[in-house]
């Protein structure tokens, strides 16, 4: 009894010290994990706002790549860390991250909306954006399949010469960036929802183009800021849009429905798995983003390519070449069909150059759904990344000479996968980007048939808002042909 005792006295102190060796253990180790996570190199900026007044800077000033090269410079890597609209955000450029990024959607990312944006672009700011985008999706993939397109050719053709009749023909001079605004609007509102009202068709452009300009602004919501309008702008356009549902509802209720269906029938007509069919609000809410991808886009890639082929007249000289074969070869007043689009390879050779040069978009925002490593870098979940379009596009690794514009570059199988990404990547490639070649395509073909043009102002700036646009909205003087 007494050596038991005795033995007691020196096993007390060993029961009494387990639990805090263990702890001291286990908190060596939660340590030594988070000493061997290596965070990109970086740096926060100002409290709450971090870098997000340069990066916005940069985009207006016209030189976005600007904000990245100089850290790229600094950091001595493609991978960096910021602060950017109140997050940490990962910055990563080149084709091995695109392919990454692109590869491992729904594994490690997924797209992401600042909510500020949320705030303008969704009725319910709350409401998950990702759910909205992948509906929105399947409705745009069935609308847009390849073997539905070729019956919009004809329709577009007519619209784009209707657009040129009205705003361009006897006119000395214009302004390209909002008068391809208005032909991009006029064509999704009529293909997508079978609005053919001009004035109904003008109001949206102009409340689209306030819209827009606050997805890249502070957002600060007080009376007069570019933030405030935008929220105005996006509620007025949420009710034109809900009110042309309510009659859609009404006609087809009615049976008064005529014509080709559209996007919006489609939505009204359409429940998903449990039966259950969207509100109209819902329904607003797909097709606002639906609307600024359509139209704004393919407004900036014309846009561009009317300034670089005034600024190119060998490129110009080739291009209406290949349109002038194509016009020859038809009858008059015969519309364009899928063979003509066919025959436009070098044209589309020249847009996509263009689109090499000033991207869209200059790239998009993921948020990490998983603790991942990337380029020997740890990226916790919660983080943002922002994947540089831009920057990859003017990589001389990939694209020599990389300011130089050759559609030489587009020939045969180039270029390398991953390098050139303006409409994306991987599963989450723009459903879209065949409309938009016909968008694109079918434009051109009408203007370089009809005019030259020379440039008013040669040494137009160019800004960002959150589309590359020409400043002063590139104002030409036109030489009908």
């Amino acid at each position: 009894m007494e050596l038991y005792s005795f033995s007691m006295l020196y096993l007390i102190p060993l029961f009494i010290s387990a639990p805090l060796i263990m702890f001291l253990v286990a908190r060596n180790k939660a340590q030594s994990s988070i000493v061997t996570l290596n965070f990109p190199p970086g740096r926060k900026g100002w409290p709450i706002i971090g870098e997000t007044l340069d990066f916005l800077d940069m985009s207006r000033r016209g030189v976005p790549n600007k904000f990245i090269s100089d850290r790229i410079q600094e950091f001595s890597s493609p991978v960096f860390r910021t602060s950017l609209f109140g997050e940490t955000v990962v910055i990563v450029c080149g084709p091995a991250a695109n392919k990454f990024l692109f590869s491992n959607e729904g594994r490690f990312v997924t797209p992401w909306l600042p909510d500020s944006c949320k705030k303008i672009m969704l009725s319910n700011p709350q409401a998950s954006h990702n759910e909205h985008a992948k509906i929105l999706r399947k409705f745009l993939q069935n609308f847009l399949k390849p073997d539905a397109l070729p019956r919009y050719i004809g329709n577009m053709d007519y619209i784009s010469k209707q657009h040129i009749k009205t705003h361009w023909n006897n006119k000395k001079e214009v302004l390209v960036s909002p008068l391809a605004k208005i032909y991009t609007i006029t064509l999704v509102c009529k293909l997508f929802l079978s609005m053919d009202d001009p004035v109904q068709v003008a109001t949206l452009s102009d409340h689209f183009r306030v819209l827009l300009a606050g997805l890249v602004s502070i957002p600060i919501d007080i009376p007069g800021t570019t933030f405030n309008k935008a929220i105005k702008a996006s509620n007025v356009i949420r009710q034109l849009i809900l009110e042309m549902i309510l009659k859609r509802k009404l006609d087809m209720a009615e049976n008064k429905m005529s014509g080709t269906p559209d996007i919006l029938s489609d939505m009204l007509l359409t429940s998903n798995d449990n039966g259950k069919f969207m509100s109209e609000m819902d329904i607003v809410d797909k097709i606002i983003p639906m609307l600024v991808g359509a139209h704004d886009t393919t407004t900036a890639a014309i846009t561009f390519t009317i300034k670089f082929l005034a600024e190119l007249p060998h490129i110009y000289n080739a291009v209406r070449k290949e349109q002038m074969e194509i016009l020859k070869s038809k009858k008059e007043g015969e519309l364009l069909n899928s063979e003509d689009i066919q025959k436009m390879k070098y044209t589309w050779n020249v847009a996509r150059e263009v689109m090499r040069l000033t991207p869209p978009a200059q790239g998009s925002f993921k948020e990490a759904i998983a603790d991942f490593t990337y380029e020997g870098y740890s990226i916790p979940k919660g983080w943002k990344l922002y994947l540089s379009a831009i920057s990859t596009h003017k990589d001389a690794k990939h694209f020599p000479d990389p300011e130089s514009f050759d559609p030489q570059r587009f020939e045969g199988n180039r270029p390398n996968p991953y390098t050139y990404i303006p409409f994306g990547g991987g599963p989450r490639m723009c459903p879209g980007v065949e409309y938009a070649r016909l968008e694109i395509l079918i434009f051109m073909h009408n203007v370089v048939t009809k005019f030259k043009w020379e440039k008013v102002l040669p040494d137009e700036k160019l800004c960002y808002d959150p589309m590359p646009m020409p400043s002063k909205g590139l104002p030409i003087r036109l030489h009908p042909q």
